[in-house]
């Protein structure tokens, strides 16, 4: 019986992932890997960047979910590109995966590409998907001792959306010794804490998401 070796996979994937970020290059599409765990607010944040940014570019995104086209459907609405990508069980979204789903997106009238992964703190850190940049969303209820629980994920990203801070006074997080975790084990990191529900900080998000792409479409 053959045994598949999770550095095979891992290689392979890479290897796809090349070929997408070229793609992607190719079109001048930035695109962006947003992780999470379930329910922290990924697809508020890609609908509230969406209305921010709708007018200095065009954006499309990738939905991915184990199942159901709910999230797909509220982006929809926004009347951007959107492409959903059920997995059937997969925790993550991986290379191929990315690939099949940019062969069905209008390339030619994007230039931000939000990717919503599946909403998992372990497995989609792992799989490279051929972006230009990671972010995470991490919510106040989830509780403020994740980065110690997932360091992989924190250490990986280039942006942590700090989400549903207007819960701050009726939950226990301590928003100053979770933002010094974070940089503890990412000193890069960038750190915006927002809420996706009254809209607070998601200007500045916005602001810095469009002011990172502008090197690399320049590039």
């Amino acid at each position: 019986m053959e045994i598949k070796v999770l550095k095979d996979i891992l290689g392979a994937n890479e290897q796809i992932a090349r070929k997408n970020h070229a793609l992607l290059e190719q079109h001048g599409i930035f695109a962006v890997n947003i992780m999470a765990s379930p329910g922290a607010g990924k697809t508020s944040l890609v609908l509230q960047t969406i209305k921010t940014l709708r007018s200095k570019l065009k954006v499309g995104v990738i939905e991915g979910d184990i199942a159901s086209t709910v999230d797909a459907e509220l982006v929809g609405k926004e009347g951007v590109p959107v492409v959903q990508i059920n997995t059937g069980g997969e925790c993550h979204l991986d290379a191929n995966m990315i690939q099949n789903a940019l062969n069905n997106l209008p390339l030619k009238s994007i230039e931000l590409l939000l990717i919503e992964n599946v909403g998992n703190l372990v497995c989609p850190a792992e799989f490279n998907l051929g972006e230009h940049m990671k972010a995470l969303v991490a919510s106040v209820p989830e509780g403020d001792d994740k980065p110690f629980k997932y360091p992989l994920m924190f250490t990986t990203v280039d942006a942590v959306i700090i989400n549903k801070t207007d819960l701050l006074p009726y939950v226990k997080f301590n928003l100053e010794a979770f933002t010094k975790a974070i940089k503890a084990i990412n000193a890069k990191v960038e750190i915006f804490p927002v809420s996706c529900t009254t809209g607070e900080g998601v200007q500045k998000w916005a602001e810095w998401l469009f002011a990172r792409m502008r090197p690399a479409a320049a590039g």
